[in-house]
């Protein structure tokens, strides 16, 4: 595989491990309105744990090929997710500012991927 095809494959799966990562908020938020140590709640948070494992699998692969600044910067996605999986899951209302947020972290994101010759 060529180098580019490369960089481009490990920023993909980067991005798919955050997509994953996010979502165990939106499980936590769910099991918190269940009966504490119910059935439905022990079994939400073994989902959440499961995808912690699968998110630390993603990253270390991931850490392997992309610089950890690189990295890092764009795990700031997950807000960006997080405010789509709100709305989506719980119908919570986007507001100005969090769409202003969401410009700004992309901006970054995309200035700093960008400049970085990987």
């Amino acid at each position: 595989m060529n180098k580019k095809l490369s960089n481009l494959f490990y920023f993909t799966l980067m991005h798919i491990g955050f997509l994953i990562y996010a979502f165990y908020a939106v499980l936590g938020k769910a099991a918190s309105t269940k009966q504490i140590f119910s059935p439905a709640f022990i079994g939400i948070y073994c989902a959440v744990f499961l995808i912690l494992i699968i998110y630390a699998i993603i990253w270390q692969q991931v850490l392997k090929k992309i610089p950890l600044i690189i990295a890092t910067a764009n795990k700031t996605i997950t807000i960006v997710w997080g405010i789509l999986f709100g709305r989506l899951f719980f119908g919570e209302k986007i507001t100005p500012n969090m769409i202003i947020g969401g410009a700004i972290i992309l901006a970054g994101i995309l200035i700093l991927t960008i400049d970085f010759n990987y």
